[in-house]
């Protein structure tokens, strides 16, 4: 007894672990290691065979009172076949813990053949920058499966019914007893003359070869909120794929991608932007004209002695939210001072004698860089 393992560290557990616990993890690792996911493994047969020990004791109330106490001196009499009364797994519920990975009950009365909900559909559309702004309309087309017209989604033809699987009487899972190292097993599986379904169609529906469904080009239209950004998906809710058994359709979801604009830039709800600028404008003020998203222009008064890279803000004229209309970013523009070019000898002579009066007086930065890089010397 002394090399046996503790059998809370077998389940990987707390001492103090309540029952749910000892079951949820025996339900993890009895999967893990169970004789059918890994044939012809013995290590995992020995670690099957080490966890449901474990479950046999800790799972009843009175036998995990006797090991908190003694340990596995507590079972010596009974040792070879796992405890007082754990030969041949007796006291477990097969039933309750294989059909959380079987797919059904010990005993067959678990259904596969309820509704089950339509797979959901990923799509991608591009739009402009302004549509993305201020919402749009906006049409799309994509396959998906819907149920057949011609049967209603039986898979039976007209006039005809699905009949109720004799192999399985209509639950679609089969019981299957297996001889195992372990003692006698049983699990249910997914009958193989009814695929599952627990029906059998006599006529198929010619029009979906008895699958109840059909695969479509459908069209949608559709609105984009204004607000939406780059990369958020708009759910269609029941525009996806249909269910099985009068399952719900699924949903469409559809990513949008936001072409780039050429002028604004769009962080969040906020909207950037650079204004070009003369040299007369930066330097005596002006003022100018700034563009607005609705592709109108706002006037502003810059100041004089404007720098370039200089920022200014106008509050509430950015994108609105998506989720609340009323609140909107705004829009930032960053002034740049071009430098004119290809300046002819009257245009030459005039600046340099404006230079010239001008000094090192009115240029603050330069004067200071100076004097900056040379005040060790």
């Amino acid at each position: 007894m002394a090399d046996k393992q503790d059998y809370y560290q077998v389940l990987g557990i707390e001492k103090n672990a309540s029952e749910d616990d000892i079951k949820r993890a025996y339900r993890k690792l009895a999967k893990k290691y169970h004789p059918d996911m890994n044939p012809g493994n013995a290590e995992a047969e020995q670690k099957f065979k080490e966890v449901n020990e474990a479950y046999g004791i800790l799972s009843d109330a009175e036998k995990r009172s006797q090991y908190d106490r003694f340990g596995h001196a507590a079972f010596e009499s009974g040792a070879g076949a796992g405890g007082a009364g754990f030969g041949g797994f007796g006291g477990f519920d097969f039933g309750d813990i294989f059909s959380s990975f079987f797919g059904g009950s010990s005993g067959g009365g678990g259904r596969r053949n309820g509704p089950i909900d339509g797979d959901d559909i990923g799509t991608r559309i591009s739009i402009d920058f302004t549509e993305a702004v201020f919402g749009c309309k906006k049409e799309i087309s994509y396959g998906r499966i819907e149920s057949c017209g011609d049967c209603k989604g039986s898979g039976a033809a007209s006039g005809t019914a699905p009949e109720r699987c004799s192999t399985c009487n209509g639950s679609g899972q089969v019981t299957v007893q297996q001889n195992t190292m372990f003692g006698m097993m049983q699990s249910s599986r997914p009958c193989s003359a009814c695929r599952g379904t627990g029906k059998f169609i006599k006529t198929p529906c010619k029009n979906c070869r008895g699958t109840g469904k059909v695969k479509i080009t459908k069209k949608i239209e559709f609105s984009v909120p204004a607000g939406i950004d780059d990369g958020q998906r708009i759910a269609l809710r029941g525009q996806g794929h249909a269910g099985t058994n009068g399952g719900a359709y699924g949903d469409l979801f559809i990513e949008v991608a936001i072409r780039p604009h050429p002028i604004f830039e769009r962080r969040g709800n906020h909207v950037f932007c650079e204004i070009p600028i003369t040299f007369t404008d930066a330097a005596l003020g002006a003022e100018i004209d700034v563009p607005l998203l609705d592709g109108s222009t706002q006037k502003y008064k810059i100041p004089e002695g404007t720098q370039t890279g200089t920022s200014f803000t106008l509050r509430g004229k950015g994108i609105q939210s998506v989720n609340n209309p009323s609140r909107k970013g705004d829009l930032t523009f960053t002034v740049t001072v071009e430098v004119p070019r290809n300046l002819n000898a009257e245009q030459k002579d005039l600046l340099s004698r404006f230079a010239a009066c001008c000094g090192d007086s009115n240029n603050t930065k330069k004067s200071g860089f100076f004097k900056k890089l040379f005040k060790d010397k």
